[in-house]
């Protein structure tokens, strides 16, 4: 299982060089895709307006490949993320996001948590998880909830 997490992180995500910290946006946007597949799984109730929030906000917001999308549903599916936790990710958000950038992906995570216009405990508890590991404000955290709160229709 933990093998084909590392697998695909060869693949598609390479980890910065010791001499530099820069990330590359397709690694950012990778991981964050990654981030959101796994909300959507989080309240163990996957529901079509979740499946079609992901991956239009897959294919709208980042320049990934057909192969690359797949690859991250099928991972998805296999439950494997469990495994790792959310470092590889939020590690490479820390060193390559600017705080803004950090908020949106707060943000983007609170359109998966309501598109199925119930917000489940979990998919609240891994937002709040996430929030902290990238270092969001809880002020910041609060506000991108209200923001897409306030734009779902189903909960408005």
């Amino acid at each position: 299982m933990i093998s084909t997490v590392k697998q695909f992180f060869e693949k598609y995500i390479k980890s910065p060089s010791q001499s530099s910290d820069k990330v590359s946006e397709h690694a950012l946007q990778i991981a964050t895709a990654a981030l959101l597949i796994e909300l959507m799984r989080s309240d163990t109730q996957v529901s079509e307006e979740e499946q079609k929030t992901v991956k239009n906000t897959i294919r709208s917001k980042f320049q990934l490949t057909k192969d690359e999308i797949s690859s991250l549903l099928h991972l998805a599916e296999e439950k494997i993320w469990e495994a790792t936790g959310y470092f590889e990710f939020t590690s490479l958000m820390n060193k390559g996001f600017t705080y803004d950038q950090k908020v949106k992906v707060i943000e983007h995570l609170w359109e998966v948590a309501f598109a199925d216009g119930i917000l489940d405990k979990h998919e609240e508890h891994m937002v709040r998880r996430i929030a902290s590991l990238i270092h969001v404000s809880h002020k910041d955290f609060i506000e991108a909830k209200l923001r897409v709160k306030a734009k779902t229709p189903k909960l408005s």
